[in-house]
């Protein structure tokens, strides 16, 4: 699952994902679809921008946290511009490189 609002950003995160030889099976643009998909998505992890459309990302990791389906945050501020209570979160300041996003991941995936 990938939450993000800026196309080209979507178009370009998916790209690493798919070249690290992942698939992305739901990308989602508002909070509200973030919401959605999280309740509903069978995909392994997703990756949450924390800020889509001036809305934070917030209730969709709760809703995934629940679900035991692991997740990181991108945004342009890096844990700082988090709220408290997420900022042990694994979190990828953008602008990103694909190195980042696979060390991430080798946080939030198990072994295998």
């Amino acid at each position: 699952m990938l939450a993000e609002d800026e196309a080209m950003v979507a178009m370009l995160v998916e790209g690493m994902l798919i070249d690290l030889g992942y698939e992305v099976v739901a990308v989602a643009r508002t909070r509200q679809e973030a919401i959605k998909i999280a309740e509903t998505t069978d995909a392994e992890f997703a990756v949450l921008d924390v800020n889509l459309y001036g809305e934070y990302i917030y209730d969709a990791a709760t809703v995934l946290r629940e679900r035991g389906i692991p997740f990181i945050f991108s945004t342009g501020y890096g844990n700082a511009g988090l709220e408290p209570a997420w900022r042990s979160t694994p979190t990828l300041q953008k602008p990103f490189q694909i190195q980042d996003l696979a060390s991430r991941l080798d946080e939030i995936l198990p072994p295998g």
